[in-house]
């Protein structure tokens, strides 16, 4: 219990009229059961000795407002204020995101999606026990020049062995983090285009962690329906589109920097960069046919068919294994030979299925090796050192 929440014990015993399972029932809420023994440890001052007990006006203003809750999830609005504000912060990044007429979505979108992210694992970290206050060397907590009590930044919560999520979605939230940086030092110009796929990894990363952590009754998915379009976009109006305007040094020099540091797998995870693929559906009912969005299956029959489909139109450049080796020594690794290039692939199982590296098709089935694979290979090489120099 929260020392306020204590108070308030306190000051219903004193005053009288409740017993301690009647008491229990005021602060008991979903997200967070209370002992009953903790009521009568209250009352004989086995705990919680040193917090007076709250005064006659806070405990009448406590009664005439309780339950104080969220119609919508239930939630205590002081008790789950942590968990109230995250979802509220993500709700208002998305819709400012998709907001008619704003020129810097994404930028906004950011810097409120991490204000959500941070809130988010502050109601994890407080469940848990976990005090995530700044603390001195003896200790003592630190204090904002104002005299608040410092709590972690995202940053530092990411960094903590006990933060609940995974790689991917740790990678995601430290890409925008760095973006963010970059936002708040200097100008930028519109990166909507470019990092759309990461703040829509963002968005259902949060969903999941908000649901994995606290219960799929919170989710986002009713309050956040899909987005409608007035316009409909070809393979060379996007390119046109994305060439309309060029990024700013400072965020291509970020991006790159950062994008070098993960491997194909981790940039290829659909938590770090989620991208959807959008194909006209024509139903044989009418019913069905008035659906926009049909989720399917990438090992299906039907996914399979559209995997074939945009492989074709894409149309991956392919290299074979001379030209991989060839490319290493123009990179400056001459001593990089075929034997080298085996011994890699084997080792990392570059042709699994389901990998980015390759594919048959290639001069009547032979292997073709693809972009990402020519980067992989080119780290590799920068990892050993003066092996292949």
């Amino acid at each position: 219990m929260q020392r306020w929440e204590v108070a308030l014990v306190k000051a219903m015993q004193a005053r009288g009229g409740w017993n301690d399972q009647e008491i229990l029932a005021y602060f008991t809420r979903p997200l967070r059961t209370v002992n009953h023994r903790l009521i009568g440890e209250i009352r004989t001052q086995h705990r919680h000795r040193a917090i007076h007990p709250a005064s006659e006006e806070s405990l009448d203003e406590f009664l005439a407002t309780w339950p104080d809750v969220e119609p919508s999830t239930g939630l205590s609005i002081r008790g789950d204020e942590l968990l109230i504000k995250s979802r509220e912060a993500m709700i208002a990044a998305v819709h400012t995101f998709n907001g008619a007429g704003l020129t810097f979505r994404a930028e906004l979108f950011i810097v409120t999606a991490i204000i959500a992210w941070t809130y988010l694992l502050h109601a994890y970290f407080r469940r848990e026990g976990v005090d995530h206050r700044y603390k001195k060397a003896d200790g003592t907590v630190l204090l904002t020049p104002e005299g608040a009590e410092k709590y972690w930044e995202l940053g530092f919560c990411l960094r903590h062995a006990r933060c609940p999520l995974d790689k991917p979605k740790v990678q995601n939230l430290e890409f925008l983090l760095g973006l963010r940086h970059e936002i708040e030092h200097r100008s930028t110009s519109r990166i909507d285009e470019a990092v759309s796929a990461k703040l829509q990894a963002c968005c259902i990363n949060f969903n999941d962690a908000l649901k994995t952590l606290f219960g799929a009754q919170y989710a986002l998915e009713r309050r956040l329906p899909i987005a409608l379009q007035f316009v409909t976009f070809g393979s060379d109006q996007r390119a046109l589109l994305k060439n309309a305007g060029t990024l700013p040094a400072n965020i291509v020099s970020m991006m790159d920097a950062f994008h070098a540091g993960l491997s194909p797998e981790e940039q290829a995870d659909p938590a770090f960069a989620h991208r959807v693929v959008f194909i006209p559906k024509l139903g044989a009912r009418a019913s069905s046919s008035d659906e926009a969005i049909e989720f399917i299956k990438a090992d299906s029959a039907e996914g399979q068919a559209i995997a074939k489909v945009l492989l074709k139109e894409v149309d991956k450049r392919r290299y074979t294994a001379t030209e991989v080796v060839q490319a290493m020594w123009e990179g400056g690794f001459p001593r990089f030979g075929m034997r080298a290039h085996s011994d890699l692939w084997k080792s990392l199982d570059a042709k699994a299925p389901g990998k980015p590296f390759g594919g048959p098709g290639l001069y009547a089935g032979q292997w073709g090796w693809f972009d990402p694979w020519i980067a992989r290979v080119k780290a590799h090489c920068e990892e050993s050192g003066d092996r292949y120099r």
